[in-house]
């Protein structure tokens, strides 16, 4: 027992810790504090200062009985959430446990379910970052989901049901391959270090909590030229200050980019729907959505570049819910408070446009190359004039000129459609400029508990 040994044998012992000494990296030296230091259980738990702002965090210590999570060290990590909501300050969690102690029973159950309750508590309120950095099975993988974001080395194991090896040989669920092919995980890393150097990274940019405006000043203006040309994250990178991005969910959604990063030191959330030639599909738009609905829980301006020839379409990508989540993608932006700022630097046609750019954004730019209509030049002159064409020479150019009149950036200006048509080299200030201008945004909304979004 504790109280059997002397101050000095308890902390030789906390010091020796492994996983502790893993935690203290994630702090500014000299300014972690423990909480409950002593008890012997399987998390430890404190707070301490990440770029001089305060930050909780709790990991789970596979030396102490595998990890396996006990009504005691619940409670730890019960009161760890409860004062991180009291001061509005983010929680870093590090999962690498084999369970929970099944001993306890039902006892173990009333545990996690305050678990759950007291990161519920927190959602929204101040972000949350799970590093999975070994085992993370059952209870552990639901709270570690819970969080804002997920993290995870190449490794770690994430699971509800044990994993398994498929019969033709594969490797099947739990793996973090798979955790960032199904939009679980947002990165992945090599090992824990880098985990924990990345969960900082993170919750450096991003704001203290809902009420706080996040940015920093470590990076410079951008010095890569913006060219109408440029796709996804090349074009971000010429909006974004240098070396500021990271991006989120690479391997979820392929054929577009969702990115954290800076602009004039200001915390922005960066969107491409052109990282690929792809049309968007189920996945590109769930995790759209949820990356904005993220966003603007924190308040964090969204820049958003559109590109896209529109959603995918077959058989499969209905089965797959593109109609549900290319819905919750545009409820997603409706619904958004944060300042929205959408360039349209290709096409924005039908849906896509609907779901990015005019009533759901503040600002609506062009470059004059843009196509922005509700079908492509060619599906309208089909549309509108196949019966008047006599051969396809006669249709081809209709569509050139539905082009250049109707679909036109000058004319979806003149009716309301766009706000500015820019050029290239004034995207990073004419943004600058909006986001200057949109900081002091509110929004009274309707009263209600909360938006039903689509699942």
């Amino acid at each position: 027992m504790a109280t059997n040994k002397t101050l000095a044998q308890l902390k030789e012992e906390a010091a020796q810790s492994e996983a502790k000494t893993a935690l203290l990296s994630l702090f500014d030296e000299d300014s972690f504090t423990e909480l409950s230091a002593f008890t012997g259980e399987s998390a430890v738990t404190g707070f301490g200062q990440v770029d001089s702002g305060l930050v909780y965090a709790f990991t789970q210590d596979s030396a102490v009985k595998s990890g396996a999570v006990c009504k005691a060290a619940a409670t730890k990590i019960v009161r760890l959430y409860k004062e991180a909501v009291k001061n509005g300050a983010p929680v870093i969690a590090v999962y690498d446990s084999k369970g929970g102690d099944i001993s306890e029973g039902a006892e173990l159950l009333s545990a996690y379910g305050e678990i759950i309750g007291a990161s519920a508590s927190l959602s929204g309120v101040a972000p949350q970052i799970a590093v999975v950095s070994g085992v993370c099975g059952g209870t552990s993988a639901i709270l570690a989901t819970m969080a804002d974001f997920v993290i995870m080395t190449e490794k770690a194991e994430l699971f509800v049901t044990p994993p398994f090896v498929a019969d033709d040989g594969t490797q099947g669920a739990g793996t973090a391959k798979n955790a960032a092919l199904s939009g679980v995980s947002c990165i992945t890393v090599k090992d824990k270090a880098e985990a924990l150097k990345k969960a900082r990274e993170l919750v450096s940019i991003l704001p203290q909590n809902n009420l706080e405006v996040g940015g920093n000043d470590y990076f410079a203006v951008t010095e890569q030229a913006a060219d109408p040309s440029l796709k996804g994250e090349e074009m971000v990178k010429a909006i974004a200050d240098k070396d500021s991005l990271i991006e989120l969910y690479s391997q979820f959604g392929k054929a577009s980019y969702t990115a954290l990063g800076s602009l004039n030191w200001k915390t922005v959330g960066f969107v491409a729907t052109n990282k690929t030639e792809d049309r968007l599909t189920a996945d590109d738009s769930a995790k759209i959505a949820g990356f904005v609905t993220l966003c603007d829980s924190f308040s964090i301006p969204v820049i958003t570049v559109v590109d896209s020839e529109g959603f995918e379409v077959s058989s499969r990508a209905e089965l797959a819910g593109s109609v549900r989540s290319s819905a919750r993608l545009a409820q997603a932006y409706a619904a958004a408070t944060t300042p929205k700022i959408s360039l349209i630097t290709g096409n924005a046609l039908g849906g896509i446009y609907t779901a990015f750019c005019g009533a759901n954004a503040d600002l609506t730019l062009a470059l004059e190359n843009a196509v922005i209509a509700p079908l492509t030049p060619k599906a309208a002159a089909v549309f509108l004039y196949a019966d008047k064409c006599n051969s396809k020479e006669e249709l081809d150019k209709k569509a050139e000129e539905y082009a250049a009149d109707e679909a036109s950036a000058v004319n979806a200006v003149a009716k309301g459609a766009a706000d500015d048509v820019i050029e290239a080299g004034e995207i990073w200030a004419t943004i600058n400029n909006a986001l200057e201008a949109l900081a002091g945004k509110r929004v009274i909304s309707p009263a209600r508990k909360h938006i039903n979004f689509v699942y």
